[in-house]
């Protein structure tokens, strides 16, 4: 599985990418301030991954308009993690699938991501 990995801090990229890559997950990492997401190619992401803060309204629109920009229709999931209208620990679905969510740990967004992409989460 393909996830497109958007977030603005380096370090916060770099982590997650180590992390979904022991998974197993194929990363393709965007920034979102600097660099708008880019269309996808033949390698067309299963997940879009997107840490967005924000009104629910504003997150929804920006998520939408990601999934547009890497040229991907609704069938693609986006997770939506580190909002402040979530509280810690919560997860909801707020869009047209989109999913929110603002985790205790890596687990819990690991656990979030099997059951959006229909597979097994790993633990560590």
């Amino acid at each position: 599985m393909r996830i497109l990995v958007v977030e603005d801090e380096q370090e916060i990229r770099d982590a997650i990418e180590s992390l979904l890559k022991s998974d197993g997950y194929l990363i393709d990492p965007a920034r979102s301030k600097d660099q708008p997401v880019k269309r996808t190619g033949p390698n067309r992401p299963d997940l879009i991954l997107v840490s967005l803060n924000g009104p629910a309204v504003r997150v929804v629109n920006t998520a939408k308009k990601i999934r547009q920009q890497a040229g991907l229709n609704e069938q693609t999931p986006i997770v939506v993690f580190s909002i402040s209208a979530v509280p810690e620990g919560a997860e909801e679905v707020i869009g047209e699938n989109i999913y929110v969510t603002s985790p205790d740990d890596f687990n819990q967004l690991r656990a979030l991501l099997a059951r959006v992409l229909g597979s097994k989460p790993r633990t560590q």
